[in-house]
């Protein structure tokens, strides 16, 4: 039984992070928006930034 060599797999952590590399400006948006008050972050703060970030990592992940 033949395994792929260690350098023909992608390991999960950098297909993650090619994912996140294609939604800059959901990233960007979401960073802003924590960076607005980022001494006081709660549970909830800038949801809807998040969920576009998620929704976008997920679509590029799928790809």
């Amino acid at each position: 039984m033949t395994s792929p060599s260690s350098a023909a797999r992608i390991r999960p952590i950098e297909h993650f992070a090619k994912a996140v590399g294609k939604c800059t400006v959901e990233s960007n948006a979401y960073g802003k928006c924590i960076f607005l008050d980022y001494n006081n972050i709660t549970k909830g703060m800038c949801q809807v930034e998040f969920l576009r970030l998620k929704e976008c990592v997920l679509r590029a992940v799928k790809k």
